[in-house]
């Protein structure tokens, strides 16, 4: 029987969350009220999904 080695990488996860806590200080100082803060978490937790639409955006022109 062989002995197998996984190796797993676990450093974009401390990426993602860097960029969840900016991003959500971010969106939260723009915020005029509750409920554009709660928009605002809401965009926080899916910042890489607006990063990559705007790089393929720049791409494309």
């Amino acid at each position: 029987m062989s002995d197998r080695v996984i190796y797993q990488n676990h450093g974009s996860n401390a990426v993602y969350g860097l960029g969840l806590i900016g991003a959500a200080i971010y969106y939260l100082m723009q915020a005029t009220n509750f409920w554009m803060g709660v928009i605002g978490f809401l965009k926080a937790v899916v910042w890489p999904a607006f990063l990559v639409y705007e790089a393929l955006k720049q791409l494309r022109s």
